[in-house]
């Protein structure tokens, strides 16, 4: 699934090529995603012109001005991505949604699952349910070691799942969860309140080290996802944990053990994380 990383990567790949530009056409190919594409889509955009781009959590925001101002809500689900194409490009299978911009570009919705959404918001993105109850950005400076000690008192929640809730932290998916509690030391499996104002502070640490790290690789490229110049996120490369249960520890050489913690597979180091 595309997590933070990708959705940030995304949007600085695109922002240069649409900001400022005026839609022409917006072309539907298939509107039944995980949220229906609003009926009215086409009679909105048309004529609209993009504002700066922004991300909330894993939601990309595109601002509108013209005289029906708002914004894009966009969403990648499992398998999304948004890719700029031009002109004469074919669509490709499973390219849904196509904004065509003033100077011949496109931007294109890619999603094989269907999960992903696009919606319309024509008031305060801020009021919106989906985005008003989201706990702070991880790299932002309401996030840090102290808000982790106090949301996490009395807690017996394993403290991934715990690293996992949007309303603890936004954007900290399964994929940078397990890499940040491993650069932390911390046992995926132990519980949340049980974990001290220190070892906080280090995985607050941690987690803005990956994330930072994965944006500037790219993200994390595991099946189908691409940046928005269609470029694949290189940071697979650098996963300690993620996916390498039964390897060695890079960092000791012990074998890496996998586990289940709030349904999701979890990979960890018996010997370096305690």
């Amino acid at each position: 699934m595309p997590e933070l990383p990708e959705v940030e990567t995304t949007r600085r790949g695109i922002a240069p090529h649409v900001e400022g530009r005026e839609i022409t056409e917006v072309i539907v190919r298939q509107a039944r995603l995980r949220v229906p594409v609003p009926t009215d889509l086409i009679e909105r955009l048309v004529g609209a012109r993009i504002g700066v781009l922004a991300r909330r959590a894993k939601y990309l925001l595109v601002p509108l001005e013209g005289e029906a101002s708002g914004t894009l809500l966009w969403h990648l689900g499992m398998s999304g991505s948004l890719r700029m194409a031009r002109l004469g490009e074919l669509p490709k299978k499973h390219d849904h949604l196509d904004l065509v911009l003033d100077d011949g570009a496109i931007l294109r919705y890619h999603d094989p699952r269907r999960f992903g959404f696009v919606d319309w918001l024509a008031g305060s993105a801020a009021q919106d349910s989906r985005l008003a109850r989201l706990g702070p950005e991880p790299l932002s400076e309401a996030f840090d070691g102290e808000r982790l000690f106090t949301r996490s008192r009395g807690r017996r929640l394993a403290v991934k799942p715990f690293l996992m809730d949007n309303a603890v932290v936004v954007g900290v998916g399964n994929i940078y969860a397990a890499e940040a509690l491993f650069l932390a030391g911390i046992d995926p499996r132990r519980a949340a309140g049980r974990i001290s104002r220190e070892r906080y502070e280090r995985l607050a640490a941690a987690v803005r080290e990956v994330l930072a790290a994965a944006i500037t690789q790219g993200g994390t490229t595991l099946r189908d996802f691409v940046g928005g110049t269609g470029e694949p996120g290189y940071f697979k490369q650098r996963l300690n944990v993620y996916g390498r249960d039964g390897q060695p520890c890079r960092r000791c050489g012990a074998e890496l053990r996998l586990v289940t913690l709030g349904q999701r597979a979890s990979v960890f180091c018996g010997h370096c994380q305690t």
